[in-house]
């Protein structure tokens, strides 16, 4: 690679055709050449726009009008082209899958090559080099499309960077990866950002996992402007991030449960080494065991028994797994990617069918019951609100399913209402869905499968892409929910959403379940992360620095972080 290539705004200012105000207004930025950048901000901020337009998607694909200049490496991005910066700039996208273009793996890293003319004996020599940097020799001949997570995502890195670009853009690189994969991921960035001295910007949500490896500037954005670009130990110090609805690190959570100052804290962005005066001496109170509620008996609600099941020539997922599901339990279905969170919610709803074993909802036997009967007792919903959505209105779509189960009009509008109202959303039971951001679309899906009164909700990643503000309404409208009697199954990559929220956590191993037990002692318990492809919260790596019970100091800080302050 030659040297590393610089990124210059100069009053850039950014509108959309098909919105009525600027997405960026008079952006100034410069990012140095060999400089790795971490870049965060509320939904809708501009965050994406900013990236898009140094990879130059704007404004050779998506229109607008724009003012002002973006320089990369020297180049005018506006009198260049998509290709032209594609040489210079390589992007890892949040979906893995969208980049993908080959058969195997081999084929889709060697797709940009094939169509330079690149000569045969360079092009191999170059898929191998990168195959081996990237740990995927044992993966060339396999479509990247059935790799795991963390797999597709080093695929989707092999593919730029084989183009020998300088400047690597990763827009929200862990968003769908389990927390141990989103470690090594934000490792490997780190590694080529010092092995080759590349220019790196990240565009990411989860600014704890981020910050376990070192960047040189955090940049926060808010409607379209900077409105912080320093160190991140400066930025942690101020209150702009829970201002403008950003998660922190939960040890700094921890740091304020315990009253201290943060602007005496040195290397607040590192849990590893952050430290002030008799820093222990303060966190101890805050491990000291608090009085545990005896939960009421428990009334078993769906019941799995020796389920075993596995695709066509395919290793067993599940063999004789065992679950019981209490009624008002907000259970957290973990573990590593592709392990079978999903199967077994297909499985539950009668989408895949067990190869042996039972699954019962209040001593019924689902085995006779098709999907729509079992659609009546158990609502799924799916991460993608748009793959849900079939209706032009918000009415329309909450009602469909009364609608095809034969309701009266004056039935459907009573229940639609209710749950309108249960839902938040009646203030917009006329609106077209196509109006409504991510986070309310949520929520009508949610609400058109409240509609039918399920027994069992089933929430694939309900947060996933949400920022912390749309995280906290979300997790906050399905407590609301559990504490009026639904029954939540909620499958997550996020150990915070199941620290907080969740009452039971059950850890999916290989065929069977590795744990059955409340979510603090899951992160507590480092060998169990380990087999799990979890990763200890930052909590625990602080109470074990200060010898501190990790069980109770995290209960405790939890509470803190839920208002028990």
């Amino acid at each position: 690679m030659t040297e590393p290539a610089g990124i210059k705004f100069e009053h850039v200012t950014f509108q959309y055709y098909s919105q009525a105000e600027p997405t960026l207004k008079d952006i100034n930025l410069t990012i140095q050449p060999g400089e790795k950048v971490l870049i965060v901000g509320p939904s809708g901020s501009g965050k994406s726009t900013l990236g898009n337009l140094i990879n130059g998607i704007i404004p050779h694909n998506y229109r607008g009008d724009l003012s002002g200049t973006v320089n990369v490496d020297g180049i005018n991005v506006a009198e260049s082209s998509v290709f032209d910066l594609s040489l210079k700039v390589g992007t890892v996208l949040q979906n893995a899958n969208e980049q993908f273009v080959g058969l195997t793996t081999a084929e889709d890293l060697a797709f940009g090559m094939e169509n330079d003319d690149t000569p045969t004996d360079e092009m191999h020599a170059r898929v191998a080099k990168w195959a081996d940097y990237l740990n995927l020799n044992d993966q060339l001949n396999q479509s990247p499309q059935n790799l795991s997570g963390g797999q597709k995502q080093r695929v989707a890195m092999g593919d730029v960077l084989i183009d020998d670009g300088d400047i690597m853009l990763f827009d929200e690189p862990l968003a769908a990866l389990d927390p141990a994969t989103g470690y090594k991921t934000i490792e490997l960035i780190d590694r080529l950002h010092r092995e080759f001295n590349m220019t790196v910007v990240i565009i990411e949500h989860r600014l704890e996992e981020v910050l376990t490896q070192s960047v040189d500037r955090l940049i926060v954005l808010n409607d379209g402007q900077i409105v912080a670009n320093d160190k991140p130990d400066a930025i942690l110090k101020t209150d702009i991030m829970p201002k403008l609805g950003l998660r922190e690190p939960l040890y700094i959570e921890a740091l304020k449960a315990a009253d201290i100052d943060l602007n005496q804290v040195d290397n607040l962005s590192n849990v590893d080494r952050v430290d002030t005066a008799n820093l222990a001496t303060q966190l101890a109170p805050l491990a000291k065991p608090t009085a545990q509620v005896e939960p009421n008996s428990a009334t078993p609600l769906l019941s799995i028994h020796d389920l075993s099941f596995g695709f066509a020539d395919q290793p067993k997922l599940f063999n004789n797994l065992n679950l019981t599901v209490n009624r008002g339990d907000h259970l957290a279905l973990i573990g590593r990617n592709g392990i079978g969170k999903s199967t077994l919610s297909k499985l539950i709803t009668g989408f895949l069918t067990p190869t042996s074993g039972q699954i019962q909802l209040s001593n019924h036997d689902l085995a006779d019951d098709t999907i729509k009967e079992r659609a009546d007792k158990i609502g799924y919903v799916m991460q993608d609100p748009d793959k849900m959505i079939s209706q032009v209105g918000v009415k329309a779509e909450v009602g469909l399913g009364l609608k095809l189960r034969d309701y009266d009009a004056k039935t459907i509008e009573t229940k639609v209402n209710q749950v309108l109202k249960v839902c938040g959303l009646y203030p917009y039971r006329n609106w077209p869905i196509a109006a409504l951001s991510f986070g309310q679309k949520k929520r009508v899906t949610i609400a058109s499968i409240l509609v039918l009164e399920p027994e069992v909700l089933i929430l694939d990643e309900p947060t996933a892409g949400q920022d912390f503000k749309h995280y906290q309404s979300m997790m906050q409208f399905l407590a609301q929910l559990n504490q009026q009697g639904n029954t939540l199954i909620t499958i997550t990559h996020d150990m915070h959403l199941m620290l907080e929220y969740a009452n039971r956590a059950v850890v999916l191993g290989n065929q069977n379940i590795l744990a059955d037990t409340k979510p603090v002692a899951v992160l507590s318990d480092a060998k169990l992360c380990q087999q799990a492809d979890l990763r200890p919260t930052s909590l625990y790596q602080l109470a074990q620095r200060f010898n501190l019970d990790p069980q109770a100091f995290t209960d405790r800080v939890i509470q803190y972080e839920l208002g028990d302050k």
